[in-house]
């Protein structure tokens, strides 16, 4: 009876460390396949000449792997323009990135309340974030305790979600941000760490091409 206690208060504590912890970004099983995407990650050769930052750690790898695999034309593009343009001086507004469909988004905006900031998702497009100048923290909700709050349109949708539960991160120069589509995110919100809540950042859409796992090899 004593190990069927036992028992039972472990499988409880581990349960409750599951819904702890929440789901916020897609896991893949094939431990080979995240093997290999962090290493792809950390050798750098998606730079295309990029060194001016490197993946927050929040970013999903295996994502970013699969995904320049099926998309290498655009990601090179993105990496290539971000590399050759001065991002502090370049005007504000729309830039489209020669070769491609991609546009970037350079973007002065300021920081707001969470509470009148929205969560997003997307479905087609991936969202490519890097502050240059200033400091936004972005939001990472958990999926578990989320429910959508609009109609999918066009390419968005907008979620109820526990405030508790939900993650944090703060984008400086020194690193991007790339959410996929099961990262849940909300950008531009107060950062308690800097006093001046505005901000530079690129925004580059790229398209999300659903990736049949054994069509990349690894």
């Amino acid at each position: 009876m004593k190990h069927i206690i036992i028992s039972l208060v472990m499988l409880t504590i581990a349960l409750s460390t599951i819904a702890q912890d929440g789901f916020y970004t897609r896991q893949y099983s094939d431990s080979r396949l995240n093997k290999t995407a962090a290493k792809w990650l950390k050798k750098g050769s998606w730079r295309n000449g990029f060194v001016k930052a490197n993946p927050h750690a929040s970013v999903n790898a295996t994502d970013f792997y699969l995904q320049y695999q099926r998309n290498p034309g655009q990601w090179q593009a993105l990496f290539r323009w971000l590399a050759d343009t001065d991002l502090l001086a370049i005007p504000a507004g729309r830039h489209p990135i020669e070769g491609t469909q991609l546009v970037a988004s350079v973007e002065d905006s300021e920081n707001g309340p969470i509470e009148k900031r929205a969560s997003e998702s997307h479905y087609h497009h991936i969202d490519f974030q890097f502050v240059v100048r200033g400091t936004e923290r972005f939001g990472i909700i958990d999926h578990d305790s989320s429910t959508p709050n609009s109609k999918y349109k066009p390419d968005v949708l907008h979620y109820d979600y526990d405030l508790q539960r939900t993650r944090f991160y703060d984008s400086t120069p020194g690193e991007f941000f790339i959410f996929f589509p099961n990262d849940w995110h909300i950008a531009k919100v107060n950062s308690p760490l800097v006093e001046d809540q505005h901000i530079r950042v690129i925004v580059i859409k790229v398209d999300y091409l659903p990736a049949d796992v054994s069509d990349i090899e690894h």
